[in-house]
């Protein structure tokens, strides 16, 4: 609606996982070094939290384009499946042609696509985003996966990515093994507080705008709205732009923030 009035390609504080609108905030960095640096290591089970709206699906996507293309991955955004299904969700995310469906026909077509890779000096890495919803039973099913190994590395590199809530599950004394096998560990942070303005512009400058301002009194505001969550943020400043339309305004002031966090509360 406010495209034209503003100058933009596209809405730049949409709230969907666009990889081309990733922020490298300090902790967002540190976090794809980290998972890479597990991958690259071959570390197995590497786990990835955050809070809701930190930009996980964001970052897991920009990760499958950091990957070197030789490597095999799948990406599993949302795993409501039975621990069966989602093992076949799994190999025919890899690119495996299934010629039966059965368990054992499932980790031995897995297991000769991740020797192969290996074989190839290649890598093969499963990611599972929204992991907090995996079930004991799928859990113990992803640590099995963790089992296919030469006698000196892993040939299959696990990502779970989830929120919070998944690190409390895995405190479960029944999830003890799979614990025990996660090598790499980070939990993305919130943007900080000095940062705001960039990640702002840069969205702004990402979708082809310089047309709009933002006042520095509005960032404050918009700070203290949304605790550095970039799904926040966008909330807010998408609500503000709409506004700036709707007044035909080319600055968005700390004024016309706190009409629209009144109406988002």
């Amino acid at each position: 609606m406010y495209l034209e009035h503003y100058g933009l390609k596209e809405a730049p504080f949409s709230i969907t996982a666009d990889s081309s609108l990733f922020f490298r905030s300090k902790h967002h960095n540190e976090a794809l070094s980290t998972v890479l640096y597990g991958i690259k290591e071959r570390k197995g089970i590497i786990l990835l939290t955050g809070e809701v709206g930190t930009g996980k699906t964001t970052l897991c996507r920009v990760l499958l384009k950091e990957i070197p293309e030789k490597y095999k991955t799948s990406l599993i955004l949302n795993p409501y499946f039975s621990p069966t299904q989602l093992l076949r969700a799994i190999v025919e995310d890899f690119g495996i042609t299934l010629k039966r469906i059965s368990k054992l026909d499932m980790i031995y077509s897995l297991n000769q696509l991740l020797i192969e890779a290996s074989s190839n000096n290649s890598n093969a890495v499963l990611i599972i985003d929204e992991a907090q919803n995996l079930t004991g039973r799928q859990l113990e099913q992803i640590r099995l996966l963790s089992n296919l190994e030469t006698e000196k590395h892993k040939l299959l590199q696990i990502i779970l990515t989830g929120q919070p809530e998944l690190r409390d599950k895995l405190e479960l004394t029944s999830l003890r093994q799979i614990k025990q096998r996660i090598a790499v560990s980070y939990h993305i942070q919130p943007l900080d507080k000095d940062e705001i303005k960039n990640y702002i512009n840069f969205r702004i400058e990402s979708t082809g705008s310089l047309n709009i301002n933002f006042d520095d009194s509005s960032f404050e505001k918009i700070y203290n709205f949304s605790k550095g969550i970039p799904r926040l943020i966008n909330v807010l400043c998408d609500r503000a732009l709409l506004a700036g339309f709707a007044k035909n305004r080319q600055v968005i002031d700390e004024n016309l923030i706190n009409l629209c966090i009144e109406e988002l509360k």
